[in-house]
């Protein structure tokens, strides 16, 4: 029970990472607050952590609001009273084979808002909550392709080195509050989000596959496996790090 009677606050949570984590963050013992656009899917995750015996509850909030951000805060603090864990991961991304030049501004600057300006908005409001109780732990999710040249894809590869970046300037500004802050950085993982993108590209299907060594996706379950790891107690002297999850695509 490494998260046993925490409260957790996911973004993202009706799919994919944010809904692994979700439930595995219930099943280790946390209160877990899920906030999504999707409203349907948000529900079902909640439901999900309830057949299980968890507690859940859901927040519909549009993460690049400021208003839906600090509402959903707000809503984590009326429905369980505190704050220990937040995870940031809700995020979108581009057209993948889009050179520079050729990305429409809307697409780049909705990309930036979810993906950059989200996780801002998100830490803004967390942190001060964390600062006043005396400690906390936030986990934002980025990317191996914050790490390195995500080719045609640069909206996307701009927008998680920038989530790299901030989450090491948190953690240096709010280390003196018991504040822990760090990233994890998959690499492709079996989510809705990428297998839209390749599940009508058989060529780019294979190149994603054989660009990991160990030669399939991820499982959202395997990166939620990290995210818990560093929201937990046996992560204590952890802070400002990107987690690479990969299957080792950073080691090539």
């Amino acid at each position: 029970m490494r998260l046993k009677d925490k409260v957790v606050l996911i973004t993202g949570g009706a799919s994919g990472i944010g809904r692994a984590t979700a439930l595995l963050a219930a099943q280790e013992g946390a209160r877990v607050v899920v906030s999504d656009i999707d409203e349907a899917g948000g529900d079902e995750t909640v439901a999900m952590i309830g057949d299980k015996g968890g507690t859940g509850h859901f927040v519909k909030a549009d993460v690049s609001n400021n208003i839906h951000v600090a509402a959903l805060v707000q809503a984590a603090l009326d429905a369980f009273g505190r704050l220990d864990c937040a995870v940031n991961n809700a995020g979108i991304t581009g057209n993948m084979l889009s050179r520079l030049a050729d990305i429409d501004e809307d697409v780049f600057d909705r990309i930036l808002s979810v993906n950059v300006k989200g996780v801002w908005l998100c830490m803004k409001h967390e942190l001060p909550v964390m600062a006043e109780q005396g400690g906390g732990a936030i986990v934002n999710v980025a990317s191996v392709a914050g790490l390195r040249v995500q080719p045609k894809d640069a909206a996307y590869t701009a927008s998680k080195h920038a989530v790299i970046g901030l989450t090491k300037s948190a953690a240096i500004e709010y280390a003196r509050y018991g504040i822990r802050v760090n990233a994890v950085c998959p690499g492709y993982t079996d989510t809705p989000m990428v297998q839209g993108a390749i599940e009508h590209n058989e060529q780019m299907r294979h190149l994603t596959v054989a660009a990991i060594p160990l030669k399939r996706l991820g499982k959202p379950e395997e990166i939620a496996e990290g995210i818990v790891w560093l929201c937990s107690d046996a992560a204590s002297f952890v802070t400002g790090h990107g987690l690479v999850l990969d299957g080792g695509i950073m080691a090539t």
